[in-house]
C-alpha cells in the first residue's frame, strides 16, 4: 500500500496531541500511514513510541535549527522535498493555525489542490467538510494532484494499531527565503491542573448568561469537580468574560467530549459548529425557547445561579 504523510502536531510538554492520533487513523483507510516529525533535535525519538502505537509505520524525522528555529516556512519546503520523493497517496495534517498554513505553503509549492477542515476522509480521497457552521455536509475532491486534507480535531475516535516504526532522518535544506521570520523567544504557557480544552473528556462552557467575568468562577468550579476543561461561547470572550483561547465554536476550538455542559448559552449555530459533536450535552438556560435545547440531551431550564450550586453539591456528596 502506498504511504499516506502525516503531519505531527506535538510538543515537548504536553506531547503527541490527540489530533495526531485521529489522521494516523483516519490515515490508515488511505494507505500505510508515515509519520512526519518537524522539530528540534530528539523530537522524533520522544515521540516514536507513542506514534507507533497508532499505527506509524515509518517517522520522517525533519530535526535542527533550520526547522525549529524558525516558523512555518522550512516545514513546507522539507515536505514538499518529502512528498516528491516518496509519491504519497495522500498528505494529512491538523486544521490548526501552523497545520493549515504548512498546507497552504505546501499546495503552492506542489501546484496542488487543498481541502481544509475535513471531518472524514474516504479512502478514494474524498473529504467530508461542514460547511455554514455545520449547517450543511458537502463531499469535495482534489482534482489536481494528490490529496492534501486538513483534519478538523475531535473528528474521529483515535484507535490504536501498534507498529514498530523505522526512524529515516530528512536532510533539511531550508532557503534563505523560508527563514525570513526567525524564532527569538519562546515562552512556555503556565499549565493549571484543568485539561487542555481540545484534550478533554469533560467540557463545562459559560456563555453571555453567565453575566461577568467574576461570575466565571462558577463555570470553573464545576468543571474542576468533573475533572473537567473550561470553555466559553464566542459573545462571553466578546464581552471580556473569558480569554480568547478558551472559545468554543466556529471561529474559536472545536471539541468533542463525552460531556459538555452549556451553562448560559443559547446556542447559536456559530457556537454549535465547534460542540455539537460531544457525546453527551447537558445545557441549563432560564429560556425555554434557547436553541441549545434542540442539540442538549438533557436541558434544564432554570436560572444557572441556583441550578449549579446545585449540581456541585450533589457531586460533592458522591465524591
Amino acid at each position: 500500500m502506498a504511504e499516506v504523510l502525516v503531519v505531527v502536531e506535538a510538543s515537548q510538554a504536553a506531547g503527541v496531541k490527540k489530533v495526531t492520533l485521529e489522521m494516523l487513523t483516519i490515515a490508515r483507510t488511505l494507505g500505510t500511514p508515515s509519520a512526519v516529525v518537524l522539530g528540534g533535535e530528539g523530537a522524533a525519538a520522544q515521540f516514536a513510541d507513542k506514534l507507533g502505537e497508532y499505527g506509524a509505520a515509518k517517522i520522517y524525522a525533519g530535526e535542527g535549527e533550520d526547522v525549529d528555529g524558525y516558523l512555518v516556512a522550512p516545514k513546507a519546503t522539507v515536505i514538499a522535498e518529502l512528498v516528491k520523493s516518496v509519491q504519497p497517496a495522500a498528505v494529512l495534517l491538523a486544521s490548526t493555525q501552523e497545520g493549515k498554513e504548512i498546507a497552504g505553503r505546501l499546495a503552492v509549492k506542489l501546484d496542488n489542490g487543498l481541502l481544509t477542515d475535513a471531518v472524514a476522509l474516504d479512502a478514494d480521497g474524498t473529504a467530508t467538510q461542514a460547511i455554514f457552521a455545520g449547517a450543511g455536509i458537502v463531499k469535495s475532491k482534489v482534482t489536481r494532484g494528490l490529496p492534501i486534507v486538513t483534519i478538523r480535531p475531535n473528528s474521529t475516535t483515535p484507535e490504536a494499531a501498534p507498529a514498530t516504526p523505522a526512524v529515516e532522518q530528512l536532510t533539511v535544506q531550508a532557503s534563505d527565503k523560508d527563514k525570513l521570520a526567525k524564532v527569538v523567544e519562546r515562552v512556555a504557557e503556565k499549565k493549571g491542573s484543568r485539561p487542555e480544552l481540545t484534550e478533554a473528556g469533560v467540557v463545562v462552557s459559560g456563555g453571555r448568561g453567565v453575566g461577568n467575568a467574576e461570575n466565571f468562577s462558577l463555570v470553573e468550579e464545576l468543571a474542576d469537580l468533573l475533572g473537567g476543561a473550561v470553555g466559553a461561547s464566542r459573545a462571553a470572550v466578546d464581552s471580556g468574560f473569558y480569554p480568547h483561547q478558551f472559545q468554543v465554536g466556529q471561529t474559536g476550538k472545536t471539541v468533542s467530549p463525552q460531556l459538555y455542559v452549556a451553562l448560559g448559552i443559547s446556542g447559536a449555530i456559530q457556537h454549535r459548529a465547534g460542540m455539537q459533536t460531544s457525546k453527551t450535552i447537558v445545557a441549563v438556560n432560564k429560556d425555554p425557547e434557547a436553541p441549545i435545547f434542540e442539540l442538549a440531551d438533557y436541558g434544564v431550564v432554570g436560572d444557572l445561579f441556583k441550578v449549579v450550586p446545585q449540581a456541585a453539591d450533589e457531586i460533592r456528596k458522591r465524591k
